[in-house]
C-alpha cells in the first residue's frame, strides 16, 4: 500500500469514527456522569479502534459501542477505589443550554448552540436520573445503560460485565425499578416546568413559605454538591416543608438568577458580578417540583461553559 493510499484509508477510518461520536459520548456522559470523562473515554474507544483497525469489524457502531462500555465500567471501577467526596450529595455534570425565549441574558452557550451537546440529550436523560445512576454498582449501571438507552442485546453486554444474559437482565431490571422509583419522568410540557420554577423563586423572593409549599411535591428532595471542603452547602434535604425552609434564603439570588435549560429542563443559573455561582436544575412532575439539584462547587463551575455568565 503506497503513502496516499494509506492516509486516504486512514481518513476514512477517522470520518467513519467520527461519525459515531456523538452517540459514544452520549453512552458515556450516561455511564460516568462527566463531560471530561466521558470526552476520556470516548477517545480511549478511538485508540482502540486505531491499534485494532477497522478490517474484520462488521458493525463498526456496535464494536465502538461496547468497547466505550467496556472503558466506562473500568473507569467506574477505578472511581469507586478512590472516591473521596459523599456519593449522596455528587451531582454530575449539567448539560446546559439557552432556553428559547430566554433573552439575551441567558448567553449563547450550551447544548441549546451545540448539536454534539444535544445529541448527549436525545432520549433526555435529567440529572434526578443521572444522580439515581451513580448510585447503582458499575456492572448495574453498564447493562440499564447499554440496553436501555442504546438497546444493545443482552448477550453482548453479558461478557463484559462477565455474568450470564439471564443475569445481565436481572441486573438491568433491578436498575430500571431504582431509576423509576427515583427519578420520575418530568412533565413533558417546559412551559409547566418553567411556570413551576417561576412560581419557587416568586414565592422564595416574597419570603412566602407557605407558597414554597405548595409549589413543591411532599416528598421532594433538594440535593446540594458545594465541592471538596464546602460541608455547609454539601447536603441533602427531604420533605417540602424541610425543602421550604432552606429555599426561603434564595430569595437574596432572585436577581442574578437567569433561565436556561438543563439537561433539556428547565433551570437558572445564578450569576454575580459576572462569575457562576450555582447551576440549579429542577425536576417538574404534574406541575410539582419533585427534586432539586444544586450544583456549588467553584471549581466545577468554572470548567463548565454556562450560559449567562457574561451577564
Amino acid at each position: 500500500m503506497d503513502e496516499k493510499t494509506s492516509e486516504a484509508s486512514a481518513e476514512a477510518v477517522t470520518a467513519r469514527f467520527e461519525e459515531h461520536r456523538p452517540r459514544l459520548r452520549a453512552v458515556a456522559y450516561r455511564m460516568l456522569g462527566s463531560l471530561s470523562e466521558a470526552d476520556d473515554a470516548v477517545q480511549e474507544a478511538w485508540l482502540r479502534l486505531d491499534r485494532n483497525g477497522i478490517a474484520g469489524i462488521e458493525n463498526l457502531g456496535g464494536w465502538l459501542t461496547t468497547v466505550t462500555g467496556r472503558v466506562c465500567l473500568n473507569m467506574l471501577r477505578s472511581r469507586e477505589q478512590r472516591r473521596e467526596e459523599p456519593l449522596e450529595t455528587r451531582i454530575p455534570d449539567p448539560v446546559i443550554g439557552r432556553e428559547a425565549g430566554a433573552g439575551a441574558g441567558a448567553g449563547d452557550g450550551g447544548a441549546g448552540a451545540d448539536p454534539e451537546g444535544e445529541a448527549l440529550l436525545v432520549d433526555s436523560v435529567g440529572l434526578a436520573m443521572l444522580v439515581v445512576l451513580q448510585s447503582l454498582g458499575p456492572a448495574e449501571r453498564l447493562a440499564f445503560v447499554l440496553h436501555d438507552m442504546f438497546q444493545v442485546p443482552f448477550d453482548e453486554i453479558a461478557p463484559l460485565i462477565e455474568k450470564t444474559p439471564a443475569a445481565t437482565r436481572q441486573l438491568a431490571s433491578r436498575a430500571r425499578r431504582r431509576v423509576r422509583d427515583g427519578a420520575p419522568a418530568p412533565d413533558p410540557d417546559l412551559a409547566r416546568q418553567r411556570a413551576a420554577v417561576d412560581a419557587f423563586f416568586a414565592a422564595a423572593r416574597e419570603g412566602d413559605f407557605e407558597a414554597l409549599v405548595s409549589v413543591l411535591d411532599p416528598d421532594v428532595v433538594l440535593r446540594s454538591d458545594g465541592g471538596p471542603g464546602r460541608p455547609g452547602l454539601s447536603v441533602v434535604l427531604n420533605g417540602a416543608r424541610t425543602v421550604a425552609g432552606r429555599a426561603i434564603t434564595f430569595g437574596q439570588l432572585s436577581p442574578f438568577v437567569r433561565p436556561v435549560l438543563i439537561n433539556g429542563a428547565a433551570g437558572v443559573v445564578v450569576v454575580a458580578n459576572g462569575r457562576p455561582m450555582s447551576v440549579m436544575a429542577f425536576t417538574v412532575v404534574d406541575g410539582k417540583i419533585a427534586a432539586i439539584q444544586v450544583l456549588a462547587d467553584p471549581e466545577r463551575l468554572g470548567r463548565l461553559e454556562l450560559p449567562g455568565s457574561e451577564a
